[in-house]
């Protein structure tokens, strides 16, 4: 349990503004929060005002542990919320320790949906109370707030709850007349720091004129009074955006000494890379502190990012700044500005055709869309392995050299961008100019060269990511080239994605693993063997399995990754291997079921999709027998009302060459596309 002394904080945690429903210090009670059904109970504390769950089981539930079942199972305890109902956007903030090991989760639960919409996790330790704060987005289903604590199994461990707050409005506002400052911190410089002003003696005693909220409360301030070196830096940085956000960021600002400090406001992503948004013009606000000047600046954040007010001094006679009343408004500031691109215009699929791609005019060979029947020999396209992709020379004549160019639509400038791509070297073209990625200017139309190929992967996909950005508009343009027709092979590409943000932001540091979807890449995501009625274990593999002639050369997911596999080898003909999803809520309307399904080899068997809820299963899917060399997408309609597991089983064939693999689960509430339900492989090979 955690000790006594880490109850301190500097003073009780205030609203700065009205608590809406879902808030609760645990002064008394736990305010409508009740600990789920068949997790580990959270326990109110009686010596002070948290509550927390730890390592400590109850003989209870040592009971439950059977150490011949295998590893004992995670500690998790789930927190729920009473059922809120708010139609406005708001703002949680939790106030919370994790000591020793562990993680702790916030999600939100709607009710009639089998999944959980994750909000916000943590696994970093610490020996103090932390604050997090989540923005809670507007909508007119009621929910319950999900508060998941996993403590780890070492002497110590815990995770624990002081408070939890929830007020309307985004994270980003504060008045900083709450003790909490709605999050925002100061970054320790040992000579100059942001400090907490609005005591009426300390005002009058530092010149300081008042707030701007209230005139007699509190705001930010940084003096330069301290300042021993050159360029000495203040920073106050605000919490994390957890939700994208566009519009209008409002302040209000105080400045003495203009020309003797720096004044700037930037954005700070994960990455811990900076976009300045603001300066303060050197010109403004000399002397003494001036009134209150207000400030606006546009915000665009597609992705999570801090706002980073940040002083710069020259020497101790560099003045004072104060900040005030931050705001947040869903509207520009100005009419003029344009919209956050969307960056779905740059990305295809091409199962409807080019999107917004288009040849090169002036070259004569160009890229072919293709569909492969799937079959054992050749793999048809990455996005369901039997519709369609681009395939470079696929008609070729004598001529001395062949050069093929995909170019896409314009990309504004002044933003950073993630492409992935799915390619695949097909025949004798293994060179460096087999393909490569340009960024063509679109003023200049000079091109700069962001990618070319380095894995050799013939036969089968790799998906590969590059992050760039651009000072004018520009667009990509794919560019595959062969010397002469006796060196020339094909190269194809599929599924183009381009999405705002270093490509680094999308790989754990923004997505938090959704119920049910797993590509493997870190594990099994909460998917488990069945102990109890399978023969053998699905394997977590990497690359080609030992048998040849049947399973993957690669994963699906990157070509180059992990997927789950059935290895025929040691098993006999008939045992299975079976995995089991972690169970899952029932839903009153159907959900639908994604993956991708590997079944190559003279002798393979056949793999099933079974629900299991109450003790019985139900056959929802089930095919038999060698299907393709390629990655194949199965999509599965269902609906269960109760709780309920989904059982991937394989079934061993009549041979060793009998592998069965799986990769990228993904298990959503709704209804399958009704275009996804009705596509079937097509029956013939096309080229257009």
């Amino acid at each position: 349990m955690l000790p006594f002394y880490l109850l301190t904080l500097a003073a009780t945690i205030q609203a700065q503004s009205q608590r809406l429903p879902g808030s609760c210090n645990f002064e008394s009670d736990t305010c409508g929060y009740t600990s789920e059904a068949d997790s580990t109970s959270w326990t109110l504390n009686r010596d002070g005002r948290f509550v927390s769950v730890d390592a400590a089981m109850s003989n209870t539930q040592e009971a439950e542990i059977d150490a011949d079942t295998g590893p004992q199972r995670e500690i998790t305890g789930a927190l729920l919320s009473p059922v809120l109902e708010q139609q406005e956007w708001s703002c949680l903030r939790l106030v919370f320790q994790i000591s020793g090991k562990g993680s702790l989760e916030v999600l939100q639960r709607t009710e009639g949906k089998s999944f959980d919409k994750p909000l916000w996790g943590s696994q970093a330790p610490s020996d103090s109370w932390v604050i997090s704060s989540m923005d809670l987005q507007n909508g007119t289903e009621p929910f319950r707030v999900v508060i998941e604590g996993k403590p780890g199994r070492s002497t110590g461990s815990s995770v624990a709850i002081f408070e939890i707050h929830i007020s309307s409005g985004y994270c980003l506002e504060c008045d900083f007349e709450g003790s909490h400052l709605c999050g925002y911190s100061n970054r320790w410089n040992a000579n100059v720091n942001w400090y907490v002003g609005g005591d009426r003696d300390q005002l009058l005693h530092n010149n300081i004129q008042s707030d701007h909220t209230y005139k007699t409360g509190h705001m930010m301030y940084v003096d330069s009074i301290y300042a021993k070196t050159f360029n000495e830096v203040a920073t106050l940085a605000s919490p994390m955006t957890t939700v994208p956000m566009s519009g209008c960021l409002s302040f209000q600002y105080q400045r003495s000494e203009s020309r003797s400090n720096l004044f700037s406001v930037y954005t700070r992503d994960q990455l811990g890379q900076y976009q300045e948004l603001w300066r303060a013009d050197r010109e403004t606000q000399s002397g003494t502190l001036a009134q209150w000047a207000p400030a606006q600046v546009d915000l665009k954040a597609p992705y999570s990012v801090q706002l980073v007010f940040e002083v710069s001094f020259n020497s101790p006679r560099g003045g004072r700044v104060a900040v005030d009343d931050i705001s947040f408004s869903p509207e520009f500031c100005s009419t003029d500005t344009e919209p956050t691109f969307d960056p779905s215009i740059a990305s295809c699929d091409f199962e409807s055709g080019f999107c917004h791609y288009a040849q090169d005019q002036g070259i004569l060979s160009s890229w072919s869309r293709v569909s492969v029947k799937p079959n054992i020999f050749r793999n048809g396209d990455h996005t369901t392995g039997s519709g369609y992709f681009l395939l470079s020379h696929s008609q070729l004549s004598r001529r001395s050299s062949y050069v093929s160019r995909l170019m896409g639509p314009t990309l504004p400038a002044n933003m950073k961008y993630c492409l992935r791509f799915s390619y695949s070297l097909r025949g004798f073209n293994q060179t460096d100019e087999a393909l490569a990625v340009y960024l063509q200017q679109q003023q200049s139309s000079s091109q700069e060269k962001i990618w070319t190929h380095g894995e050799n992967s013939r036969g089968f996909w790799i998906t590969t990511e590059i992050t760039f950005q651009t000072s004018q508009p520009a667009r990509l343009v794919f560019v595959s080239t062969c010397r002469s027709f006796w060196e020339c092979g094909s190269v194809a590409l599929d599924d183009i994605n381009v999405s705002l943000g270093d490509c680094e932001l999308t790989v754990g540091l923004l997505s938090m693993s959704l119920p049910g979807h797993c590509d493997f890449e870190a594990g099994l995501c909460g998917y488990a063997q069945d102990k109890q009625s399978d023969d053998a274990d699905w394997q977590w593999r990497r690359g080609p399995p030992p048998t040849s002639y049947t399973g993957p050369r690669g994963d699906h997911t990157t070509g180059l990754g992990y997927y789950l596999h059935m290895e025929a080898s040691p098993m006999l003909p008939g045992q299975r291997a079976r995995l089991l999803s972690r169970p899952l809520r029932g839903s009153k309307g159907p959900q639908c079921l994604h993956f991708y399904y590997h079944m190559y080899g003279s002798g393979t068997g056949r793999l099933g999709i079974h629900l299991l809820a109450d003790g019985e299963e139900l056959l929802l899917w089930q095919l038999s027998g060698e299907q393709s060399i390629a990655w194949l997408r199965a999509t599965v309609e269902y609906q269960s009302d109760s709780q309920h597991q989904i059982v991937f089983e394989a079934t061993r064939g009549s041979s060793v060459r009998s592998d069965i693999a799986i990769d990228d689960i993904i298990l959503q509430g709704g209804p399958c596309p009704e275009m996804e339900i009705k596509a079937t492989a097509e029956t013939s090979n096309k080229i257009e």
